[in-house]
Formats: C-alpha cells, structure tokens, sequence
C-alpha cells in the first residue's frame, strides 16, 4: 500500500525572517495598558504604534522607510484625554487613521502625505456615543467611510463618519464585554466574541441576530473570532482547562464545530491574523515569542498546521501588513510589525522560490484601496465586494483624497411643533472639530436643495475618480519609459 505521508502544499516550507537592526524602529516606548489588541496598524505608507503618553493617549506615526532610532521628541497623536487603545487604519484611504480610547471617544485623523512635522491634536472629527471605554474599532471592507466601534458599555455603534452620525446602535445583543467583532469579507455581517462566552453572527442593518454559539470555548479568558474567506467563522480561546485552542465553526450551523484543536497551556490571548487570498491564518500571543501558521482547506482536518516562526524576545503587540503593501519580487506573503518593550521589529514571511518570474499561485488578485460603495448606499442596504487589484507589477499608491465631514444644520434635529421627530438623538450627534461647509436651507426648499447638492456631489466624486485613475495610468506608463 502506498500512503502519502506528507501533505502537498505550497505554503509548507513558509518561513519567517526578523528584520536586521538597522530595519527596526528603535526606541519607542510601548502602551503598557492593560487591553489585549493589537496596538499596531500598518498600511502600504505608515507603520501606527500606541505609546505610553502622560496626561492622555498618544500614537506614534511613522513613514515605512524612517526605520532606525526615533528621537523621544518626535511628534504624536495626542488628541485623547485617556489611553488609546484600538487603532486602525482606512483600508479605502491611506491617510485616515481611527482611533479609541478610554475617554469613550472615537477620533478620526488625516495624516499629511510625508507623515507628522509637528504633533497633531486636532482630529478631522471626533463620534462621541460611548459612555464607557472604547477598546475596538474596525473599518468597513467594501463600504467608504463607515466604521465600527465596540466599548466597554456593551454597546456596537456603526459610523457614518463623513457625516459623524451613529447610523447603527446595537443595544441589546451583548449583556457583558465584547473581546472582538469582524466584517465579513462584503461587510453585510459581523461576528462578535463576548465575555459571555457566546459567539454571535449578526446582521448590523437589519439589527438581526442571524446565529449564535453558547460556551465556543469553555475557559474563561479572551476569545476571538474572524470570518474567513467561504463565510466560515474561525476562533481562536481556551478550554476549561486553560489550554489554548483554535476553532472553525459553519454559521449555517453552529451546534458542533467544524473541528477543533488544543494547542498549549500559555496565558497569552491569541490574536488571529488572516489572509483571504491564500486562506493562511496568522496566531500570534500576546506575550508570546513566536507566530504559528496554519493553513485553511476544504478536506479534513480542514485547519492543517503549518510552522511556527520563533523570536527570543516576547511580543507586545503586532501589526499586519495588507496584501498591496509586500514585496512580490521576494515572494513575500504576510509581513509583521513586531511590538517588543521599546522596539518595533519587522517580521517577512516567504515561500522559497527559485523563479525570478511573478508568482500567479501566491499572489491572486487582491483587495484593493477603491471602495465599492458609499457609506449612504451600504446603509440603504447594498451590499458590494471588494474591488480586486493584481500585484504583477507590485502596487503603485494613487494619490488618496481628503476625508471631508459635512456638518448638519443643527436647526433641522429640533423637533417641530406637534410632531415627533425620529433620531433626534443628542448622544448621537458627533462633535466636529474640522469646520465644513454646513447643508442650510429654508423648510420649503430643503428636500430640493439637499437633492441638487447631493448630485453635484456625485458628479464631482465621479470626475475626481476618473482624472485619479487617469493619473495612475500616465505615471505607469512613465515609469515603464525609460528616461
């Protein structure tokens, strides 16, 4: 009998590279609060890391390439009254990046295209409805300006934030804290992890609870879970025991799992970190000093082991580059921004090939910078995937746009003689510090005018998009001259 013993796959010999010491980011000193994210966003320009800040909460803001010591007076976000403790940068705009923290506030900031000259605190808008500590927020895949804020107070709260409204509240669905929440890959669900040892699906626009699964994992440490690729939920917790284990569930059904894997008997929450396009996921413990990867597929036992890429020293945080960000002439497939005490080290993963030729296999087309939707369309129900890129000749960034809020005429909320006004909500309404041109009209004319704008708008955001494309197209075609 012939058996084959060893698995075909193209991601078994994926190994991990550090960074040398002239590519780390010296001297920074880590957030020492104590939150189990992530406290690093990276995105094809900057590398995002929360420090320690006395008096509030602050974030560094790095270039990629200003890799080496960074002088302690070099500038920071420091806009938070309270410690920042989830950031994350706009997969639709490079420059935008969203932070929360323990004064219950969510701020957006617009980062200047070579990075911070001087420390910013004046966010491009402020969403203040929490009225406890704000410990996730995440953007919407597909959809321009929208995002999500989970806090302290139970609640999930879904943002327009072009406009700096709570579009969405979820009240009701989570009766303890919630360890994490994740967009599926259209952004139509979310899957939420909560103290309660509950995993919940849900649809945020119908305020639905599509599917739920009580004692996921039995322990009662931090969970985590993300949606993969198929629609499949993958999550990572512990057992009764304290051992660490990882999960793949079907939201079809949510009765048994799929199946189900102990790992070890450390402390350390697991943060999972996934690549759609090549359905490898990333578990990297807090406090731990190696990242295992595992690869996802159809056959039994659907979550097959990998490797482990090992570090003397313990991780702090990490931060996750996204696809459009790596480098494809080094068959490069996921790179890490490792947070030590007072560094931040780079961490390559490669599939060794001797080809110089661009690896088709390794590199799919890939989610790209273009959104699919407007925030207004996803709230009126639309759904849109996201828009695919190839990387053949690696990404070239286009040029992003400003995020722009619209003020509201505060005078249109107060509610009028006799009727009941909806959503006069004054929780709800956003405190805008960057001053927009405000939408005032007289009550006879306000549905036109509003409607007139509204179109000019469109027809702008048309134009705009067509001359960025334009661009992108004229300076390919001048850097494959040569000069």
């Amino acid at each position: 009998m012939s058996r084959r013993v060893v698995r075909q796959s193209k991601f078994r010999h994926v190994f991990g590279q550090a960074a040398k010491n002239d590519q780390c980011y010296d001297d920074i000193r880590v957030s020492r609060v104590t939150w189990d994210s992530a406290f690093c966003a990276v995105n094809p320009k900057f590398v995002a890391i929360i420090v320690e800040a006395s008096g509030g909460g602050a974030f560094l803001v790095l270039p990629l390439q200003k890799a080496g010591r960074i002088d302690k007076s070099y500038p920071t976000v420091c806009g938070h009254t309270g410690p920042v403790l989830d950031i994350d940068w706009c997969p639709h705009n490079d420059q935008v990046i969203a932070s929360g923290s323990e004064d219950c506030t969510i701020m957006v900031w617009q980062i200047p295209e070579n990075g911070l000259v001087t420390s910013m605190s004046e966010p491009v808008v402020v969403l203040e409805g929490h009225s406890k500590r704000v410990g996730i927020i995440t953007w919407h895949p597909t959809a321009r300006n929208v995002l999500l804020s989970a806090g302290c107070d139970n609640m999930i709260m879904i943002w327009n934030v072009g406009t700096g409204e709570a579009l969405i509240t979820l009240e009701d669905m989570h009766p303890d804290v919630i360890f994490s929440a994740c967009w599926n890959r259209n952004g139509s669900l979310i899957c939420t992890a909560c103290k309660d040892k509950k995993i919940r699906v849900i649809d945020p626009r119908k305020e639905e609870l599509i599917a739920e699964k009580d004692k996921a994992h039995e322990g009662a440490r931090p969970m985590r879970a993300i949606f993969l690729a198929d629609g499949n939920i993958f999550t990572t917790g512990f057992s009764r025991m304290s051992e660490r284990q990882l999960a793949l569930w079907n939201p079809q059904n949510m009765e048994e799992p799929i199946t189900v894997h102990e790992m070890d008997t450390s402390n350390g929450v697991l943060l999972p970190f996934y690549d759609p396009d090549t359905n490898v996921v990333y578990l990297c413990g807090k406090g731990d000093s190696s990242i295992r990867y595992f690869e996802i597929t159809e056959e039994a036992p659907f979550v097959h082991y990998l490797n482990t890429f090992t570090t003397k020293e313990p991780q702090r945080g990490m931060g996750y580059m996204p696809k459009r960000g790596l480098d494809v002439n080094k068959c490069e497939i996921a790179r890490f921004y490792k947070l030590q005490e007072r560094k931040c080290e780079p961490i390559i993963m490669t599939v060794p090939r001797k080809s110089d030729l661009f690896q088709d296999d390794l590199y799919p087309d890939t989610a790209g910078p273009d959104c699919a939707l407007e925030a207004e369309e996803w709230f009126e129900g639309k759904n849109g995937e996201p828009i695919l890129i190839s990387l053949k000749h690696g990404y070239i960034p286009g040029k992003n746009r400003d995020l722009k809020v619209v003020k509201k005429n505060v005078l249109d909320n107060k509610p009028k003689a006799g009727k009941n006004v909806e959503n006069a909500h004054p929780t709800k309404t956003a405190t805008h510090v960057a001053t927009a041109p405000s939408i005032v009209s007289s009550p006879g004319s306000s549905g036109r005018n509003l409607l007139t704008v509204l179109k000019e708008i469109k027809s702008l955001r048309e134009l705009v998009s067509s001359q960025e494309k334009r661009i992108a197209k004229l300076e390919e075609q001048l850097s494959k001259m040569d000069i």
